[in-house]
């Protein structure tokens, strides 16, 4: 059974994007990724992303995708959304990708831009609404031109507002003023993609977080949100302070490279990276550590 969910917060409020354990020979951990999922509602997510970029999406077959996501549901139940990367370059392939998660019993869909290809706004357009077609999931678009190469427009966020079963944006553009316009003028569900900018997007209409730095900080996470919704923004900004080392830290190297690093110090599972993705050295790992204790985190 799904979780419940309202047209405001149609994949939950908090969210951890959740990378892939993997065990020591590199294959995939099936139980260690149910651990994991079941320790991150545990610490305030109501939503869980798998097969997204710092799931190493890029490096998990198909078939992996679809355990992944089995996998992850039957270990969060109904506590929380389980959400499923579904989209590639390629955009037969991303539909694919989005039956096998619908089968697989996931909540919902992330749909990330194109990327390398840079497609014009018309095949940005085109590309989303058959992944929206292609199921009865409801979808988050996925807009971070730093990764994909092209912005999703305002009108072209606008339009696509339009079909029934695009709810949602994860925002990773990093313009406040773009994301304020365009939460004004889609009405969709609007999800923070980049931590730093947590607490202004929740100022412009922002009603979560799909977050990297949940997988250390999620308790923190929340009570930032909970500080803010209830009117404390002295609180929430006291807080998002607090924060600003772990953001800092978690993001000096590759995302998924850093999150497993401290995962595995942490004793959670994680395991290594696929190739092209490396460790941190013993420099990084130690910069990591100083980082994440001035945020309150201890590695």
């Amino acid at each position: 059974m799904a979780p419940t969910s309202t047209p405001q917060t149609p994949f939950g409020r908090v969210l951890t994007a959740m990378v892939t354990p993997f065990t020591a020979d590199g294959a995939l951990d099936l139980d260690g990724a149910q651990r994991l999922a079941a320790h991150l509602v545990d610490a305030g997510n109501d939503g869980i992303v798998v097969n997204g970029t710092t799931g190493e999406s890029p490096t998990t077959s198909d078939a992996e995708k679809a355990q992944l996501v089995r996998a992850v549901v039957e270990a969060v139940g109904d506590r929380a959304h389980v959400v499923a990367g579904a989209s590639t370059n390629n955009t037969a392939h991303s539909l694919e990708l989005a039956r096998a998660a619908e089968q697989a019993g996931a909540h919902g869909l992330l749909a990330v831009t194109p990327y390398y290809s840079k497609p014009p706004q018309e095949g940005l357009y085109r590309h989303f609404a058959a992944i929206a077609d292609a199921t009865g999931l409801p979808v988050m678009l996925y807009d971070i031109p730093g990764r994909s190469g092209v912005p999703i427009n305002t009108e072209t966020i606008v339009r696509l507002a339009e079909h029934p079963r695009i709810v949602a944006n994860k925002d990773a553009k990093g313009d406040l003023g773009r994301a304020s316009w365009a939460i004004a003028a889609s009405g969709l569900a609007w999800y923070s993609g980049d931590d730093m900018l947590n607490l202004p997007l929740l100022s412009v209409g922002a009603v979560g977080f799909v977050s990297v730095v949940g997988h250390v900080v999620s308790p923190e996470l929340r009570a930032m949100l909970d500080a803010y919704t209830s009117g404390d923004v002295a609180k929430a900004t006291e807080i998002h302070q607090k924060l600003l080392p772990v953001f800092t830290g978690m993001f000096r190297n590759q995302g998924v490279i850093t999150t497993k690093a401290a995962l595995a110090r942490q004793g959670l599972p994680a395991g290594p990276l696929r190739l092209p993705l490396v460790e941190l050295t013993d420099e990084e790992v130690e910069q990591l550590r100083r980082d994440l204790a001035a945020g309150g985190v201890q590695l």
